[in-house]
């Protein structure tokens, strides 16, 4: 039985490529250890989770983001060095956290997970958002640093630390 999972989070073409609506330039720099988690995960039987923005066209996140992510367009799509397979799960979430709003805590539930191991982007908002409410919803959290992050250095070590202190997630 497996007790853990691999959440991924956000690791799409319209944050991850080059002059992407919503680029960002640290987010190719944690693929190779992304790639590297993805693998241990998969040698290992452990459930991977892509948790991906999937937007309205009109979606009200666009009042504070540029258009981003929009359902069905290749910007959504998980970028080409991190694609699923077929065994793998995929969430497609509108706000900040995997959990609002999607079956995310269902497919847990179902798949017996007690610990969650977060990548993905961003350190400060989503990664944040799903690894709190995740802790808040008893799992065992567990970020790894060298595979989050943010758009400034500053942002993404804050969060880690508020992770870390406030909420007593494990970051790795």
């Amino acid at each position: 039985m497996n007790k853990e999972a691999l959440l991924i989070l956000d690791m799409l073409n319209d944050f991850v490529e080059e002059g992407a609506p919503l680029e960002v330039p640290l987010a190719r720099q944690i693929l190779s250890p992304i790639k590297k988690r993805l693998k241990e995960a998969r040698d290992r039987q452990i459930p991977v989770i892509y948790i991906c923005d999937a937007h309205r066209d009109e979606d009200e996140e666009f009042n504070h983001w540029p258009r981003h992510a929009v359902s069905g367009t290749r910007g959504a799509e998980v970028v080409e060095e991190l694609i699923p397979e077929k065994a793998d799960f995929i969430v497609r979430k509108r706000r900040y956290s995997g959990f609002l709003g999607t079956d995310l805590e269902l497919l847990l539930k179902e798949l017996k997970i007690e610990k969650v191991c977060i990548v993905g982007i961003l350190t400060n908002i989503c990664v944040f958002f799903t690894a709190a409410e995740a802790a808040m919803r008893n799992y065992k959290v567990v970020v790894y640093a060298d595979c989050v992050a943010a758009l400034s250095e500053e942002a993404h070590q804050f969060a880690l630390t508020q992770l870390k202190e406030v909420l007593k997630i494990g970051v790795e």
